[in-house]
C-alpha cells in the first residue's frame, strides 16, 4: 500500500477547520473515503461541513452529524455520503446501508468515527486524525494512503500549507 507522509495542519477556529475541509473538497473524485478520527468535539463534523462546501452542496442542505441515522445524502458536484459511525459496534449494523457499495461507488464518502470499522474501510482512502491542542485549536494529521492519491497529493499539500 502506497502512503504519503502525513500533513500537520493546525486550526485556530472552527472557521478554519470548515475551510480545511472546503479546500481539500474541492479536489476530491468519486470513489475518495475520507476517514475521519478524533475525540468527541475535535471538528469532525465541521470539517465535514467543509468537505460539503467545496463539493458544492447547497448550503440549505444543513449539514450536520448523522449521529442517530448513521447516513446522510447530500447533492452536489458528485454524490456526497457522510457516515458516522460512533454509536455502531458491529460492521453487520450498517451493512443494509449499502455500506460497501457506497464506499465502492460513485460518490465521495465522509466517515466521522471511521476508527471504530477500520474493517469496512477501503484499503485506499484520507484519513485524518483530529486532537485537541487548546480551546478552539485543533491539530490535523492528514494522511492518503493508495495509488489513487499519487498524483493529488502534492497539490493538496500545496493548497493546504496556509494551515499549517
Amino acid at each position: 500500500m502506497v502512503e504519503f507522509p502525513g500533513l500537520r495542519l493546525v486550526s485556530r477556529t472552527s472557521e478554519e477547520t470548515s475551510g480545511i475541509g472546503a479546500c481539500l473538497g474541492r479536489e476530491l473524485l468519486p470513489g475518495d473515503v475520507v476517514a475521519l478520527s478524533g475525540e468527541l468535539g475535535t471538528g469532525k463534523t465541521c470539517l465535514v461541513k467543509g468537505l460539503a462546501r467545496g463539493l458544492d452542496v447547497d448550503e440549505e442542505s444543513n449539514v450536520r452529524s448523522p449521529s442517530f441515522v448513521i447516513l446522510n445524502i447530500y447533492a452536489g458536484r458528485h454524490p456526497f455520503y457522510h457516515f458516522d459511525f460512533y454509536r455502531i459496534s458491529h460492521p453487520a449494523e450498517v451493512e443494509d446501508l449499502g455500506t460497501r457499495e457506497i464506499l465502492y461507488g460513485d460518490g465521495v464518502t465522509a466517515i466521522e468515527w471511521a476508527d471504530k470499522m477500520v474493517s469496512l474501510l477501503p484499503e485506499e482512502r484520507i484519513e485524518i486524525d483530529l486532537r485537541f491542542l487548546g480551546e478552539t485549536r485543533r491539530e490535523l494529521l492528514i494522511r492518503a494512503r493508495g495509488k489513487r492519491y499519487r498524483s493529488r497529493w502534492p497539490e493538496w499539500q500545496a493548497g493546504l500549507e496556509r494551515f499549517t
